[in-house]
């Protein structure tokens, strides 16, 4: 028997496992009895009231109209080529602002020194909304990825900041007074014992993350460019396709969604002393 075939058909059997747990996980809400008696009536009257006239079709369109206006718009709209645009400046700016905040939220919660240093920085700056940022970023970047990309990582930053920062900081003394009994030193209680120990935080504000990150997307993609799934939805909105519109809303809710499951997945896998809370 060759090894290397036993090691590559392990790992794709692991590859598939893994995959089969994250839909298991993901989806299983949604085929649930309790969750289709919800669902299937709500889709019925989409579909209905609108075409029984209880509803203005002009204004609320059936489900069966929004569903031939995919098709349309993935044939002839380029949907494919502007929503994987409009992924790749939000996977950009969501690294961005990871590998800054979680570092930054780390130290400041970790040491005070730090703290005194850059937190009345961030509070300062935090209470500014992203969106009041466009005019200044439009400014120094002009219309373009470079702007969408910082739009998001301003709406994206603090939350992962701040929520970090907390985790950090109300680490329960019990459990670093125990490490250092044992030895351990200060680079190693923050690798083993406060991230840790704040890794539901950082999820948590991961999720939130993703929301304002979309939000942002919208925002500066409608503000300039040719291409992006929020470029699609103000060409919608400008020429009233209330359709096409539906359209946008719900793929971005699956990806907001999709996305968030898969931080779900991940915290059960690594936060394995939370399961069953």
């Amino acid at each position: 028997m060759n090894i290397n075939d036993t090691y590559e058909t392990r790992g794709l059997r692991r590859v598939l496992l893994e995959l089969g747990g994250f839909f298991k996980n993901s989806l299983g809400n949604f085929f649930s009895p309790e969750f289709l008696s919800v669902l299937i009536p709500l889709l019925l009257l989409w579909e209905f009231l609108p075409r029984w006239g209880v509803l203005p079709e002009g204004l609320i369109p059936s489900l069966s109209t929004v569903a031939r206006r995919f098709w349309y718009m993935l044939w002839h709209k380029q949907l494919v080529l502007n929503i994987a645009i409009s992924m790749g400046r939000f996977f950009a700016a969501f690294g961005i602002a990871v590998v800054m905040a979680i570092p930054i939220g780390l130290l400041m919660g970790w040491n005070l020194k730090i703290r005194a240093f850059v937190l009345p920085l961030w509070q300062l700056l935090s209470p500014i909304p992203p969106p009041a940022w466009v005019p200044m970023t439009i400014i120094f970047f002009g219309i373009g990825s470079r702007m969408h990309i910082f739009l998001m990582v301003i709406g994206i930053f603090y939350p992962v900041l701040f929520n970090t920062y907390q985790g950090i900081k109300d680490t329960d003394p019990r459990y670093l007074a125990s490490a250092r009994v044992f030895g351990a030193s200060e680079f190693t209680l923050l690798r083993k014992v406060y991230f840790w120990h704040a890794f539901g935080s950082i999820i948590m504000s991961l999720k939130t993350g993703v929301a304002m990150g979309l939000v942002m997307l919208l925002i500066g993609e409608s503000y300039g460019g040719r291409y992006g799934i929020g470029y699609l939805l103000g060409q919608a909105k400008d020429y009233f396709l209330i359709p096409e519109m539906m359209v946008c809303m719900a793929i971005l809710g699956w990806i907001g969604w999709f996305l968030i499951e898969i931080l779900k997945y991940v915290e059960i896998k690594l936060a394995v002393w939370k399961i069953g809370r």
